[in-house]
């Protein structure tokens, strides 16, 4: 490609490099790590991957280029600053699902994979928690983090939770379900805190948030409260010097816009949610004037190539999968549970009462197709608020709850869930035992938590009752790889699944950039269907 031709630039080489047809230009546009360059030959589309850099042999074709494309291997899609920041070869993020679903097994295939794992720490107790600290800390040299989930109703395990973290050097975790900053959040982040060569700040605790609202994300996108760093100052837990390097730092590293997503949501449409963030971001930086300014990155939705290609075409930094990594082989469930969401579409998913915020009214995105949990779920909440204690419930009520729900008196519950709290929270019991309506919440959150479970234990009696979260990722993610190889959940590897809707972005952005270059694309050249990760590596060489 070089010089002009009556105004035009023009491409020169062998008449051999030259393929025409529309199946000539997908197959082009398919080994992403070659260049693409369209000419027309004989009236024909003809494309070639390679161009001579003159005309010095006679034998050589000089034709007007309509379009051209450079190569695009899948490491080159998202932001370098947040590749290089955590040390990945992708910019790819598999979020934390919780009671370890993000598991260790999950975390590693996608550090080895060079992308980054969250282990799923939610509703894990201390020692599992720490257990999987201690085999993922065994992989040095893998990029992986941890899970913090917001706990307004037991703040102290998150208390205890970032404390394990901070013990045992976890450098990196993805702050979720956060409705404002916590005290052991802004410790976490600010205990990390050391002056730099030039005496900039170097926080060595990482934080990427998870965040659906403006008004948290502004949060996590300013300094750490002085407030909060003013008490931890006078507790002795922070220096005076982290105290005033927490000025000039934004509370997380990173941000992750999540849109329409399973488990705990807003349900926000992605197409408004991430301009907005990188806006907010953009003016947050001007006004703090961070030295390293928090990327953006976008969740809730990706499940497609098309869908990752979106979300890099808008600006993320990143993109962070949820519901799909809960169907692939490493995912810490059920198979039962793999065959559920294999099945499921887009439309099967609904909104329904969760567990650890139950008594706010806070709401999660469950699959509803082959399950009653949302249905029973939301009659809990709505007899939790219309009365105030079990005693006052009709007797219809009272025996559905007992007789479907959970399959003993609610005394016996009781009983079930006062030991748990006895060894998590004792404090729980004394504030039941003086309000009937705070024991009846327990009772009830205590059949929202055990359904989680019963689904990723694969208990076959409670099927019905099965709390999976998911949101419709998954739908969009079966019809995509309906007819492939991936059809099937035993096949869903989240590496390869991974790499493939990385790699499927790569075509796609090449393949619209042709189109934005003026040349027809057709819809068989946008039909990028999954393979496997070898012919991947093969069509991703130069």
């Amino acid at each position: 490609m070089h010089g002009t031709e009556a105004g035009k630039i023009v491409w020169t080489g062998k008449k051999s490099w030259l393929k025409t047809g529309r199946q000539a230009i997908k197959e082009a546009l398919t080994r992403v790590g070659r260049p693409v360059y369209l000419v027309r030959r004989d009236g024909q589309p003809a494309v070639a991957t390679k161009v001579e850099p003159a005309a010095a042999n006679r034998q050589s074709l000089s034709l007007p280029l309509e379009a051209w494309v450079p190569g695009l291997p899948p490491e080159n899609l998202g932001s370098p600053g947040f590749k290089r920041r955590h040390g990945l070869r992708y910019a790819y993020v598999m979020g934390a699902m919780a009671h370890g679903i993000s598991s260790v097994a999950m975390v590693r295939a996608a550090g080895r994979q060079g992308m980054l794992g969250f282990f799923g720490a939610g509703g894990l107790s201390l020692d599992e928690i720490e257990s999987a600290v201690v085999e993922l800390k065994e992989q040095a040299g893998l990029p992986f983090g941890f899970n913090l989930i917001h706990s307004p109703a037991d703040p102290r395990l998150e208390e205890a939770v970032a404390g394990t973290y901070l013990r045992h050097g976890i450098s990196l975790i993805s702050a979720s379900a956060f409705m404002t900053l916590t005290m052991p959040l802004v410790y976490y982040r600010v205990a990390g805190l050391e002056p730099g060569p030039a005496g900039q700040p170097v926080c060595r605790n990482r934080i990427i948030a998870k965040v659906s609202r403006e008004e948290v994300a502004e949060k996590f996108l300013s300094p750490p409260p002085r407030d909060m760093v003013a008490s931890l100052l006078d507790q002795g837990l922070i220096s005076a010097e982290q105290a005033g390097l927490a000025a000039r730092i934004p509370m997380a590293d990173d941000l992750t816009a999540e849109a329409d997503s399973g488990g705990h949501t807003d349900n926000r449409p992605a197409l408004a949610i991430l301009p907005t963030f990188i806006a907010l971001r953009d003016r947050l930086v001007r006004k703090f004037g961070y030295q390293d300014p928090p990327e953006i990155g976008l969740a809730g939705g990706i499940a497609t190539a098309h869908s990752v290609a979106a979300a890099f075409a808008m600006g993320a930094a990143y993109v962070l999968t949820g519901s799909i990594n809960q169907a692939c082989v490493e995912a810490g469930t059920s198979d039962a549970v793999k065959q559920m969401l294999a099945q499921a579409r887009q439309a099967d998913v609904t909104m329904a009462p969760a567990g650890d915020m139950f008594e706010l009214g806070v709401k999660v995105q469950v699959l509803k197709r082959g399950t009653m949990f949302a249905m029973r779920a939301g009659r809990l909440y709505d007899l939790y608020s219309r009365f105030d204690s079990w005693e006052s419930l009709p007797e219809k009520d009272r025996l559905f709850v007992e007789r479907q729900l959970l399959r003993c008196s609610f005394e016996e519950a009781w009983q079930e869930t006062a030991s748990f709290f006895a060894r998590r929270d004792p404090a729980q019991i004394d504030l039941a035992s003086g309000d009937p309506k705070h024991k009846m919440a327990l009772v009830f959150r205590s059949y929202l938590g055990r359904a989680s479970i019963w689904a990723r234990q694969g208990i076959s009696d409670r099927v019905i009752d099965y709390q999976i979260w998911c949101g419709p990722a998954m739908g969009a993610f079966n019809q995509w790889t309906a007819g492939s190889f991936m059809e099937l959940p035993e096949n869903r590897h989240c590496a390869e699944v991974a790499l493939n809707l990385l790699y499927g972005a790569a075509v796609l952005n090449r393949a619209l950039s042709i189109a934005n270059q003026g040349v027809e694309v057709g819809p068989e050249i946008l039909n990028v269907t999954p393979l496997p990760q070898e012919q991947i590596k093969e069509l991703v060489r130069e």
